[in-house]
Order: structure tokens, then sequence, then C-alpha cells
């Protein structure tokens, strides 16, 4: 029991001395900023500026030949650009006051100091572009892997079989018809094969998050027209829906994905569309048929 005990008040310990630490270090370092310039912490705003006249005149590299009044110009230096402005001396007298809010401390210093050196928009650009580089490489990734693993399918192999028959006019026996003369021939066949993978498809620059983000007015603009044009021609107009936008229709009533659609029977589609289920009474009436149709199966 006294372990546990003595190494949980050890890390204690440590973690205290390292806030301590942090909340200093992110102003002066390990040193006090008062104490660089020769101040107490009470001096007022002239005494400082006086102060720092003083040190910058002792300790200026044209003036000074020691090799180390550089180093201490720049800490004089950065302690009067800290102490100078009432707001970040504020913040300094509060991370003294306070060394175990380090990350309050940290995040203040930094907001004062480099918060308003950024540019937003270069960092929107910035995160965008990365954002976009990682789908791009998992989008690749997964598309090579799933093509990998197509290829080593019996179904891709007949397939690519079948072709080479047929460019060789079925003259090609078997034992030469299971593999491609060579990697050339291979690739050249296997490039004329659709592969269309469900979850897996060729990674396009036009799906980026960047692409996207940049056509933005374009796409909110398109949907804008496209809406107007919808409620003036049926709201308004009370015109007819087309086949497109009848079939657009019934695919938002029932709730599907467009690849679902598309696999569903040509036959059956259009005796969908043509149910017109965006109207309720149809609708009801057709889930009333479905709900009977899953009874039957069971």
């Amino acid at each position: 029991m006294a372990l546990p005990a003595i190494r949980w008040f050890a890390t204690a310990v440590i973690l205290v001395c390292l806030h301590i630490h942090l909340s200093s270090a992110i102003y002066c370092d390990e040193d006090d900023c008062y104490d660089i310039l020769g101040v107490t912490q009470s001096a007022n705003a002239s005494e400082i500026k006086k102060a720092y006249y003083k040190l910058s005149l002792k300790y200026h590299p044209d003036k000074n030949p020691d090799p180390d009044s550089r180093k201490l110009f720049v800490k004089v230096a950065n302690a009067y650009e800290i102490l100078k402005d009432d707001a970040t001396r504020e913040q300094y007298d509060y991370a003294i006051a306070h060394p175990e809010e380090v990350f309050y401390n940290t995040a203040r210093y930094y907001k004062a100091y480099y918060g308003h050196k950024t540019d937003a928009r270069a960092v929107l650009v910035g995160l965008l572009l990365v954002l976009s580089a990682f789908q791009y490489l998992n989008q690749w990734t997964r598309y090579t892997q799933a093509i990998s693993m197509v290829k080593k399918s019996p179904a891709y192999k007949n397939r690519l079989r079948g072709m080479q028959l047929e460019r060789s006019g079925g003259m090609t026996n078997k034992k030469k018809a299971i593999k491609p003369k060579d990697m050339k021939m291979e690739e050249e066949l296997s490039k004329e094969l659709e592969l269309q993978i469900k979850g897996a498809e060729k990674p396009s620059l036009w799906e980026l998050l960047a692409i996207r983000f940049l056509l933005l007015p374009y796409t909110i603009g398109k949907l804008l027209l496209w809406s107007i044009c919808w409620f003036w021609r049926y709201k308004v107009k009370k015109a007819p829906y087309t086949w497109d936008d009848a079939r657009y229709m019934t695919q938002r009533c029932l709730r599907i994905s467009l690849d679902a659609w598309r696999n569903i029977d040509g036959s059956t589609r259009d005796d969908l569309i043509q149910r017109r289920l965006w109207e309720k009474p149809n609708m009801e009436k057709y889930m009333v048929e479905m709900r009977k149709e899953s009874k039957r199966r069971r």
C-alpha cells in the first residue's frame, strides 16, 4: 500500500514542478521578467522603461564586445515587450500568481503573441489541403486493395480468360488461356475490364474536401436555382412531373440511395415510378403490400 502512495506523491510533485516551469518558461524562459530588468513587480511603466533603456545600452552588441551580451540583450528586450503593455503584463502577473493553471496561461500567451500573426484563411486553406491529402491517400489505398483482391478472384480470372479467347479468336488452348502470355498483355486486358467496386471507387479530385469547399458557392447557387425552378414548375404552375423528376420523387419517398436505386431491376423501377408514391394514398397502399409480402415470405 505504501509503494503506490509514494509513486502518486512523486508524480504529483513532478507535475506541479512541471506546471510551474512551463508557466514561467512561456514568457521569460527560466528567468523572471522583473528580475531581468532589475525592477520590482510594483514598478510603474516609467520605471520599467528607464530600466530597459539603461540595460539595452549596456548589453547592446554594438557597444559591448562580450559574446554573451547578445543573449542578454535579447532577454532584456523580451522582458520589456512583456512588461511594457498593460494587457500582457497583467497576464504575466496572473501566470506568476497561478502557476498551477499552466494550460490556461499557455493558451493566453500564444493567443496574445501569435494569434494576431496567424491568418485564419491561411489556416483554413492549410487544414483543407492536409485533410484532402489524407482523404485521397485513404481512398487510393482502399481502391488498390480492392482491385488487388478482385484480381485474385475466380470471376475476374474467368473474365480475363474470356477476353483473351475473344481476342485470339478462340484458337488458344485451355492451358495457355488460363494466363496471359506476358504481364504486358495482362495489364492491357485488365484495363479493359470495368471494375465497379462499391465502397472502393477510384478516387476523384472532384470529391476532395478542398475542391468541394472551393465549389461551395457554385453548389449553393445551383441548388437554390433548382429549388426555385422546382417550386415554380410543380407548385405554382402545377405541371406534371417529368420522368426524371418522378424518379427522384420515388427514390426520395422510398428513402434509398442512388446506388441502391440503380441496383433495382429496370422493370421494377418503372413500376415504382408509375405508382406515384409521392402521393400519400399510393404510398400507404404500397407499404401495406410490402408488409403482406414480407409476412408471406416468412
